[in-house]
Protein backbone atom coordinates (compact mmCIF):
# COMPACT_ATOMS: atom_id res chain seq x y z
CA UNK A 1 0.00 0.00 0.00
CA UNK A 2 2.87 2.15 0.20
CA UNK A 3 3.73 1.86 -3.64
CA UNK A 4 3.81 5.25 -5.50
CA UNK A 5 1.91 3.30 -8.41
CA UNK A 6 -0.52 1.25 -6.04
CA UNK A 7 -3.40 3.62 -6.48
CA UNK A 8 -2.55 2.95 -10.37
CA UNK A 9 -5.36 0.01 -10.39
CA UNK A 10 -8.31 1.84 -8.44
CA UNK A 11 -10.15 -1.19 -8.04
CA UNK A 12 -7.73 -3.23 -7.23
CA UNK A 13 -6.27 -0.83 -4.74
CA UNK A 14 -9.84 -0.56 -3.09
CA UNK A 15 -9.96 -4.51 -2.86
CA UNK A 16 -6.59 -4.42 -0.92
CA UNK A 17 -7.55 -1.73 1.16
CA UNK A 18 -10.84 -3.50 2.19
CA UNK A 19 -8.56 -6.43 3.00
CA UNK A 20 -6.33 -4.20 5.25
CA UNK A 21 -8.97 -2.78 6.87
CA UNK A 22 -10.33 -6.54 7.91
CA UNK A 23 -7.01 -7.97 8.93
CA UNK A 24 -6.50 -4.48 11.08
CA UNK A 25 -9.80 -4.80 12.76
CA UNK A 26 -9.10 -8.00 13.67
CA UNK A 27 -5.77 -8.11 15.39
CA UNK A 28 -7.15 -4.82 17.18
CA UNK A 29 -9.80 -7.13 18.45
CA UNK A 30 -7.08 -9.97 19.63
CA UNK A 31 -5.32 -7.02 21.49
CA UNK A 32 -8.52 -5.49 23.22
CA UNK A 33 -9.64 -9.56 24.08
CA UNK A 34 -5.73 -9.84 25.37
CA UNK A 35 -6.12 -6.42 27.53
CA UNK A 36 -9.50 -7.02 29.12
CA UNK A 37 -8.22 -10.70 29.78
CA UNK A 38 -5.25 -9.08 32.14
CA UNK A 39 -8.09 -6.70 33.52
CA UNK A 40 -9.93 -9.66 34.56
CA UNK A 41 -7.75 -11.41 36.26
CA UNK A 42 -6.58 -8.91 38.02
CA UNK A 43 -10.27 -8.85 39.14
CA UNK A 44 -10.54 -12.09 40.02
CA UNK A 45 -7.67 -12.14 42.33
CA UNK A 46 -8.93 -9.33 44.14
CA UNK A 47 -12.17 -11.27 44.45
CA UNK A 48 -10.26 -14.50 45.76
CA UNK A 49 -8.20 -12.62 48.32
CA UNK A 50 -11.57 -11.21 49.69
CA UNK A 51 -13.36 -14.74 49.28
CA UNK A 52 -10.51 -15.77 51.76
CA UNK A 53 -10.91 -13.15 54.18
CA UNK A 54 -14.76 -14.33 54.06
CA UNK A 55 -15.22 -10.67 52.89
CA UNK A 56 -17.07 -10.03 49.66
CA UNK A 57 -17.38 -6.47 47.46
CA UNK A 58 -20.95 -7.55 46.16
CA UNK A 59 -19.60 -4.58 43.28
CA UNK A 60 -16.27 -5.98 42.55
CA UNK A 61 -18.12 -9.75 42.05
CA UNK A 62 -20.72 -8.42 39.49
CA UNK A 63 -18.31 -6.54 37.82
CA UNK A 64 -16.39 -10.01 37.34
CA UNK A 65 -19.23 -11.69 35.86
CA UNK A 66 -20.40 -8.78 33.66
CA UNK A 67 -16.74 -8.82 32.13
CA UNK A 68 -16.52 -13.00 31.89
CA UNK A 69 -19.62 -13.18 30.33
CA UNK A 70 -18.87 -9.93 28.04
CA UNK A 71 -15.68 -11.68 27.00
CA UNK A 72 -17.19 -14.98 26.48
CA UNK A 73 -19.63 -13.50 23.74
CA UNK A 74 -16.49 -11.93 22.54
CA UNK A 75 -14.71 -14.92 22.28
CA UNK A 76 -17.55 -16.88 20.37
CA UNK A 77 -17.79 -14.11 17.32
CA UNK A 78 -14.13 -13.98 17.02
CA UNK A 79 -14.29 -18.10 16.75
CA UNK A 80 -16.43 -17.67 13.77
CA UNK A 81 -13.59 -16.56 11.44
CA UNK A 82 -12.37 -19.60 11.25
CA UNK A 83 -16.14 -21.32 10.15
CA UNK A 84 -15.81 -18.87 7.10
CA UNK A 85 -14.23 -20.63 3.99
CA UNK A 86 -16.83 -19.95 1.25
CA UNK A 87 -15.65 -17.57 -2.16
CA UNK A 88 -18.54 -15.36 -0.45
CA UNK A 89 -18.37 -15.57 3.21
CA UNK A 90 -16.46 -13.13 4.00
CA UNK A 91 -18.13 -10.00 2.30
CA UNK A 92 -21.75 -8.71 2.21
CA UNK A 93 -25.19 -10.04 1.71
CA UNK A 94 -28.49 -9.30 0.30
CA UNK A 95 -31.46 -10.50 2.17
CA UNK A 96 -35.05 -11.46 1.00
CA UNK A 97 -38.47 -12.18 3.09
CA UNK A 98 -41.37 -13.25 1.88
CA UNK A 99 -44.75 -14.19 4.13
CA UNK A 100 -46.33 -17.28 3.68
CA UNK A 101 -49.64 -18.42 2.76
CA UNK A 102 -52.12 -16.98 5.10
CA UNK A 103 -52.49 -13.56 4.64
CA UNK A 104 -52.46 -10.63 7.04
CA UNK A 105 -51.15 -12.98 9.73
CA UNK A 106 -47.62 -13.97 7.67
CA UNK A 107 -47.30 -10.96 6.18
CA UNK A 108 -47.47 -9.28 9.85
CA UNK A 109 -44.57 -12.19 10.82
CA UNK A 110 -42.85 -11.24 7.44
CA UNK A 111 -42.46 -7.72 8.80
CA UNK A 112 -41.46 -8.73 12.46
CA UNK A 113 -38.75 -10.67 10.76
CA UNK A 114 -37.44 -7.90 8.75
CA UNK A 115 -37.44 -5.90 12.17
CA UNK A 116 -35.35 -8.15 14.04
CA UNK A 117 -32.80 -8.72 11.34
CA UNK A 118 -32.45 -4.94 11.20
CA UNK A 119 -31.95 -5.05 14.85
CA UNK A 120 -29.46 -7.48 14.47
CA UNK A 121 -27.52 -5.90 11.55
CA UNK A 122 -27.17 -2.68 14.21
CA UNK A 123 -25.86 -5.12 17.16
CA UNK A 124 -23.58 -6.34 14.76
CA UNK A 125 -22.24 -2.75 13.18
CA UNK A 126 -23.34 -3.92 9.73
CA UNK A 127 -24.25 -0.95 7.35
CA UNK A 128 -27.45 -1.67 5.77
CA UNK A 129 -29.70 -0.60 3.21
CA UNK A 130 -33.48 -1.22 2.71
CA UNK A 131 -33.39 -2.01 -1.40
CA UNK A 132 -37.20 -2.39 -1.64
CA UNK A 133 -40.32 -3.12 0.72
CA UNK A 134 -43.46 -4.21 -0.55
CA UNK A 135 -46.45 -3.25 2.27
CA UNK A 136 -49.62 -5.65 3.15
CA UNK A 137 -52.52 -4.30 2.69
CA UNK A 138 -53.92 -4.65 5.88
CA UNK A 139 -50.94 -4.59 7.78
CA UNK A 140 -47.60 -6.24 7.37
CA UNK A 141 -44.86 -6.55 4.50
CA UNK A 142 -45.56 -8.85 1.05
CA UNK A 143 -41.63 -8.43 0.52
CA UNK A 144 -38.48 -6.74 1.74
CA UNK A 145 -35.01 -6.88 0.53
CA UNK A 146 -32.21 -5.59 2.49
CA UNK A 147 -28.58 -5.11 1.19
CA UNK A 148 -25.87 -5.76 4.05
CA UNK A 149 -22.51 -5.30 4.25
CA UNK A 150 -19.72 -5.74 6.92
CA UNK A 151 -17.60 -8.48 7.86
CA UNK A 152 -18.54 -11.90 7.14
CA UNK A 153 -22.12 -11.15 6.75
CA UNK A 154 -22.64 -13.44 3.88
CA UNK A 155 -21.16 -15.98 6.42
CA UNK A 156 -22.98 -15.05 9.38
CA UNK A 157 -26.87 -15.56 7.31
CA UNK A 158 -26.08 -18.77 6.42
CA UNK A 159 -27.79 -19.75 9.35
CA UNK A 160 -31.13 -17.52 8.12
CA UNK A 161 -31.94 -19.40 5.29
CA UNK A 162 -35.05 -21.43 4.95
CA UNK A 163 -38.78 -20.74 6.54
CA UNK A 164 -39.74 -19.05 9.72
CA UNK A 165 -42.22 -20.65 11.34
CA UNK A 166 -44.33 -18.48 14.29
CA UNK A 167 -46.93 -19.68 16.63
CA UNK A 168 -48.80 -16.85 18.74
CA UNK A 169 -52.54 -15.70 19.58
CA UNK A 170 -53.38 -13.46 16.51
CA UNK A 171 -53.63 -10.15 16.84
CA UNK A 172 -56.59 -9.96 13.86
CA UNK A 173 -58.26 -12.75 14.93
CA UNK A 174 -61.25 -11.35 16.52
CA UNK A 175 -62.04 -14.63 18.48
CA UNK A 176 -58.25 -14.39 19.55
CA UNK A 177 -57.25 -17.88 18.65
CA UNK A 178 -53.65 -19.38 18.44
CA UNK A 179 -52.32 -19.49 14.97
CA UNK A 180 -49.32 -20.51 13.00
CA UNK A 181 -47.84 -18.16 10.32
CA UNK A 182 -44.58 -19.16 7.69
CA UNK A 183 -42.16 -16.48 6.53
CA UNK A 184 -39.13 -17.57 3.97
CA UNK A 185 -35.63 -16.04 4.07
CA UNK A 186 -33.71 -16.46 1.06
CA UNK A 187 -29.41 -15.25 1.21
CA UNK A 188 -27.48 -14.54 -1.77
CA UNK A 189 -23.98 -12.95 -2.00
CA UNK A 190 -23.29 -9.26 -1.95
CA UNK A 191 -21.01 -9.43 -5.40
CA UNK A 192 -19.33 -6.07 -6.81
CA UNK A 193 -19.62 -4.82 -10.55
CA UNK A 194 -16.62 -6.78 -11.24
CA UNK A 195 -17.83 -9.77 -10.97
CA UNK A 196 -18.94 -11.70 -14.49
CA UNK A 197 -22.06 -13.32 -14.58
CA UNK A 198 -23.50 -14.38 -17.66
CA UNK A 199 -26.95 -12.60 -18.19
CA UNK A 200 -28.78 -12.75 -21.35
CA UNK A 201 -30.75 -9.42 -21.84
CA UNK A 202 -33.37 -11.72 -24.35
CA UNK A 203 -33.93 -13.50 -20.68
CA UNK A 204 -34.79 -10.42 -19.06
CA UNK A 205 -38.49 -8.79 -18.39
CA UNK A 206 -38.35 -5.42 -16.86
CA UNK A 207 -41.10 -3.70 -15.38
CA UNK A 208 -41.48 -0.07 -13.73
CA UNK A 209 -43.96 1.21 -11.19
CA UNK A 210 -44.71 4.06 -8.62
CA UNK A 211 -42.70 3.63 -5.95
CA UNK A 212 -44.63 3.08 -2.60
CA UNK A 213 -42.25 3.97 0.28
CA UNK A 214 -41.45 7.90 1.64
CA UNK A 215 -39.97 10.02 -0.77
CA UNK A 216 -42.49 12.79 -1.48
CA UNK A 217 -43.98 14.34 -4.51
CA UNK A 218 -40.74 12.61 -6.43
CA UNK A 219 -42.11 9.65 -5.69
CA UNK A 220 -45.71 9.79 -6.23
CA UNK A 221 -44.85 11.38 -9.68
CA UNK A 222 -42.69 8.73 -11.29
CA UNK A 223 -42.34 5.40 -12.04
CA UNK A 224 -38.99 4.88 -10.87
CA UNK A 225 -39.21 1.63 -9.01
CA UNK A 226 -37.89 -1.31 -11.23
CA UNK A 227 -38.57 -5.02 -10.78
CA UNK A 228 -37.00 -7.47 -13.28
CA UNK A 229 -37.76 -11.12 -13.98
CA UNK A 230 -35.29 -13.82 -14.87
CA UNK A 231 -37.64 -16.07 -17.28
CA UNK A 232 -35.56 -19.45 -17.27
CA UNK A 233 -35.34 -19.66 -13.54
CA UNK A 234 -38.47 -17.17 -12.86
CA UNK A 235 -36.23 -15.00 -10.48
CA UNK A 236 -37.42 -11.46 -9.29
CA UNK A 237 -35.87 -8.60 -7.82
CA UNK A 238 -37.26 -4.90 -7.27
CA UNK A 239 -35.50 -1.86 -6.24
CA UNK A 240 -37.31 1.40 -5.16
CA UNK A 241 -35.46 3.41 -2.58
CA UNK A 242 -33.10 4.74 -5.52
CA UNK A 243 -34.14 8.42 -6.77
CA UNK A 244 -33.77 7.44 -10.54
CA UNK A 245 -35.29 4.54 -12.56
CA UNK A 246 -31.46 4.01 -14.04
CA UNK A 247 -30.50 3.95 -10.42
CA UNK A 248 -33.35 1.55 -9.31
CA UNK A 249 -32.30 -0.69 -12.64
CA UNK A 250 -28.38 -0.69 -11.97
CA UNK A 251 -29.21 -1.78 -8.20
CA UNK A 252 -31.76 -4.53 -9.26
CA UNK A 253 -29.24 -5.79 -11.57
CA UNK A 254 -27.00 -6.13 -9.17
CA UNK A 255 -29.45 -7.88 -6.84
CA UNK A 256 -30.14 -10.39 -9.58
CA UNK A 257 -26.51 -11.19 -10.21
CA UNK A 258 -26.52 -12.09 -6.67
CA UNK A 259 -29.36 -14.42 -6.60
CA UNK A 260 -28.15 -16.04 -10.23
CA UNK A 261 -24.66 -16.92 -8.10
CA UNK A 262 -26.33 -18.15 -4.86
CA UNK A 263 -28.50 -20.36 -7.21
CA UNK A 264 -25.27 -21.73 -9.06
CA UNK A 265 -23.86 -22.30 -5.79
CA UNK A 266 -26.51 -24.27 -4.34
CA UNK A 267 -26.33 -26.49 -7.55
CA UNK A 268 -22.81 -27.27 -6.61
CA UNK A 269 -23.43 -27.60 -2.83
CA UNK A 270 -26.46 -30.22 -3.98
CA UNK A 271 -24.02 -32.01 -7.10
CA UNK A 272 -21.37 -32.72 -4.23
CA UNK A 273 -23.91 -33.92 -1.36
CA UNK A 274 -25.03 -36.51 -4.50
CA UNK A 275 -21.92 -37.55 -5.28
CA UNK A 276 -20.87 -38.64 -1.52
CA UNK A 277 -24.34 -40.40 -1.39
CA UNK A 278 -25.53 -37.78 0.96
CA UNK A 279 -28.57 -35.54 0.98
CA UNK A 280 -28.45 -31.67 2.14
CA UNK A 281 -29.55 -30.83 5.29
CA UNK A 282 -31.01 -27.56 4.81
CA UNK A 283 -32.68 -25.78 1.62
CA UNK A 284 -34.29 -23.23 1.04
CA UNK A 285 -37.35 -24.72 1.04
CA UNK A 286 -37.15 -26.11 4.98
CA UNK A 287 -38.25 -25.52 7.96
CA UNK A 288 -35.49 -23.76 10.09
CA UNK A 289 -36.13 -22.48 13.42
CA UNK A 290 -39.50 -22.00 15.33
CA UNK A 291 -41.12 -18.69 17.52
CA UNK A 292 -43.81 -19.96 20.22
CA UNK A 293 -44.87 -16.87 21.32
CA UNK A 294 -48.16 -18.89 22.71
CA UNK A 295 -48.84 -21.14 25.25
CA UNK A 296 -45.26 -20.68 26.29
CA UNK A 297 -42.10 -18.66 24.92
CA UNK A 298 -39.98 -20.55 23.24
CA UNK A 299 -37.51 -19.88 20.39
CA UNK A 300 -36.09 -23.08 19.20
CA UNK A 301 -33.72 -24.14 16.25
CA UNK A 302 -34.93 -27.58 14.31
CA UNK A 303 -31.23 -28.20 12.88
CA UNK A 304 -29.10 -27.49 16.17
CA UNK A 305 -31.20 -28.05 19.17
CA UNK A 306 -30.30 -24.55 20.50
CA UNK A 307 -33.63 -23.09 21.91
CA UNK A 308 -34.29 -20.40 24.76
CA UNK A 309 -37.15 -19.17 26.26
CA UNK A 310 -36.16 -15.20 26.00
CA UNK A 311 -38.34 -14.99 22.61
CA UNK A 312 -38.96 -11.26 22.83
CA UNK A 313 -35.37 -10.78 23.19
CA UNK A 314 -34.39 -12.94 20.00
CA UNK A 315 -36.97 -10.97 18.23
CA UNK A 316 -35.97 -7.83 19.15
CA UNK A 317 -32.08 -8.98 17.56
CA UNK A 318 -30.25 -11.09 19.87
CA UNK A 319 -29.68 -13.43 17.35
CA UNK A 320 -25.96 -14.21 18.13
CA UNK A 321 -26.30 -17.49 20.39
CA UNK A 322 -28.38 -18.75 17.57
CA UNK A 323 -26.47 -18.36 14.48
CA UNK A 324 -23.07 -19.20 16.31
CA UNK A 325 -24.66 -22.79 17.21
CA UNK A 326 -25.38 -22.98 13.55
CA UNK A 327 -22.07 -22.49 12.77
CA UNK A 328 -20.79 -24.86 15.16
CA UNK A 329 -23.59 -27.82 13.57
CA UNK A 330 -22.62 -26.99 10.26
CA UNK A 331 -18.74 -27.42 10.79
CA UNK A 332 -19.37 -30.68 12.84
CA UNK A 333 -21.58 -31.82 9.97
CA UNK A 334 -18.84 -30.89 7.04
CA UNK A 335 -16.22 -32.47 9.04
CA UNK A 336 -18.15 -35.45 8.87
CA UNK A 337 -19.21 -35.18 4.71
CA UNK A 338 -15.44 -34.88 4.59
Amino acid sequence: MRAADFWDDAEAAQRTSAKYSRLKRRLDDCTSLESRFGDLETTEELVREELAGDEVDEALFAELSRGLAALEGELDRGEEQRFFSGRYDEGGAIVTIHPGAGGTESQDWAEMLLRMYLRWFENRGFKVEVNDVQEGGEAGITSATISVEGDNAYGLLASEKGVHRLVRMSPFDSANRRHTSFAAVEVSPLVSDDVEVDIDEDDLRIDTYRSSGAGGQHVNKTSSAVRITHVPTNIVVQCQNERSQISNRATAMRMLKSRLLELEERKRAEELARERGQQLDVNFGSQIRSYVLHPYQMVKDLRTDHETGNSQGVLDGDLDPFVHAFLMWRAGHDHKRG
